[in-house]
């Protein structure tokens, strides 16, 4: 293969930034360098430990599929484990060799990526494994490989309607959203589409999104800086840049009045789920439904888990959140009854919740437990180097979403300057209507 030698390479597009005093204590220092065709490196020296973190993150998911083609993010996620031009065996076997760590890669609607844990000595391998299943991973590929992989996927698929509210998945997100909308199949898609990938869906695939231009690589860890500039250009800087990647624009499908669906599934409980269809991450009404999340469920003293599983005593479990997606996002509360109750009771306890809240807004005690519960999930995160939440997690997904590692600054910001208005606000314009009950 080809490679190319050292030089003096790229400058450093950013660094380490002044932060406001008030959150200068949640800061990831970083380097961030873009290689000429286009590959985007992310440093952050940790040298707490001999470990290196290495997250590559394609901006690539199941929403840059088409409908009859569902699926294949995921597939191909999975056949990025199976070997190399140059490397044609399972990935995983000389990582384990070495002694390496969460390694895995996962698909979304959004991205695909892939990481592992490594002791320093072996970065080395870790980037040149990497590198080359992102430039030479085609040749490996064959129809007895594919078949292998659709199969794997398939039983996962199968496993997983198999488990308990297993089936509820695929409902959630064919009934929340319109139909062609990019979010309205499911990541893993269905068996006819997997049925009918071809070696031709593969390689058309890997050369429209797994180019260097449409990747990001944050490696964090017991490393300098500048030495592993100089790795990165060696082992990635040959890698074709690729297309460019249309950027799909946003498309929240805000839905009007209230849909239902009941589905009967063999489950130690039931459940109810209520899904909003909110605005896209990044926005300010995202960042406030994310705290409105915390008022309404998180701890003993939030309204919901109050009401329903210490008062009321009607359900054992009780949980609002935000489901963060590129271009639409999603506001839930999933509620496990108690043996025995009826769910009609249940979701009228919900609805008056959430009718006090949207009448009322949030008290200031509450917004104080919101801020400081929201200030510290994300430090509990950015105590390891990897993994999700992680610190290379935090600066690749930054970068792949905010266009700078650190992007996450202005969610820490917004939500500590946020007011019981802006959640009160937030709350009425999306939680008021447009609702699915399954």
């Amino acid at each position: 293969m080809a490679a190319l030698g050292l030089g003096a390479g790229p400058a450093p597009l950013s660094g380490q930034n002044e932060r406001p005093s008030s959150t200068a204590a949640i800061d990831i220092p970083y380097q961030k360098f873009v290689l000429d065709n286009g590959l985007t490196l992310i440093v952050h020296e940790d040298h707490k430990a001999p470990i290196v973190a290495v997250n590559v993150w394609y901006h690539v998911g199941s929403k840059n599929e088409k409908p009859g083609k569902t699926g294949f993010a995921h597939l191909f996620e999975h056949l990025m484990f199976n070997g190399s031009e140059n490397f044609n065996d399972d990935y995983f076997q000389p990582f384990e060799r070495v002694g390496a760590t969460d390694m895995n890669g996962t698909t979304n609607p959004d991205r695909t990526n892939y990481f592992q844990n490594v002791p320093t000595p072996a970065l080395d391998l870790a980037l040149w494994m990497e590198s080359d299943r992102m430039g030479n991973m085609l040749p490996a590929i064959d129809e007895a490989r594919l078949d292998e992989q659709r199969g794997v996927v398939q039983n996962e698929k199968r496993q997983g309607e198999n488990q308990p509210y297993g089936v509820t998945r695929q409902l959630l997100t064919e009934n929340t959203y319109p139909e062609g909308h990019p979010y309205s199949w499911t990541t893993i898609g269905s068996m006819e589409d997997l049925d009918a990938a071809a070696i031709e869906d593969v390689h058309e695939w890997f050369g429209t999104h797994y180019g260097a231009a449409n990747a990001v690589i944050a490696i964090a860890g017991d490393i300098d800086t500048e030495e592993v500039r100089q790795k990165v250009e060696r082992y990635f800087g040959w890698v074709p840049s690729g297309p460019p990647v249309a950027k799909q624009e946003v498309w929240i499908a805000k839905m009007e009045g209230t849909h239902r669906q009941t589905v009967q599934d063999r489950v130690p409980q039931a459940r109810i789920y209520m899904t909003w269809n909110v605005p896209p991450a990044g926005w300010a009404e995202f960042d406030y439904l994310d705290l409105v999340s915390d008022v309404l469920s998180t701890g003993k003293n939030s309204r919901l888990y109050k009401r329903l599983v210490y008062d009321d005593q009607i359900a054992t479990d009780v949980a609002a959140f935000v489901i963060g997606r590129e271009i639409g996002s999603q506001f839930r509360i999933q509620t496990t009854a108690k043996p025995g109750q009826d769910l009609a009771a249940i979701e009228r306890a919900v609805d008056e919740e959430l009718a006090r809240f949207l009448a009322e807004g949030p008290t200031d005690e509450e917004m104080q437990r919101a801020r400081t519960e929201y200030g510290a999930r994300f430090i509990r995160g950015i105590e390891r180097i990897g993994g999700f939440g992680g610190k290379s997690d935090i600066l690749a997904q930054s970068e792949v979403y905010g266009g700078s590692p650190d992007a996450y600054q202005e969610r820490l910001q917004r939500a500590a300057a946020a007011t019981t208005e802006d959640l009160h606000d937030a709350a009425r314009e999306w939680l008021s209507d447009g609702v699915y009950i399954l």
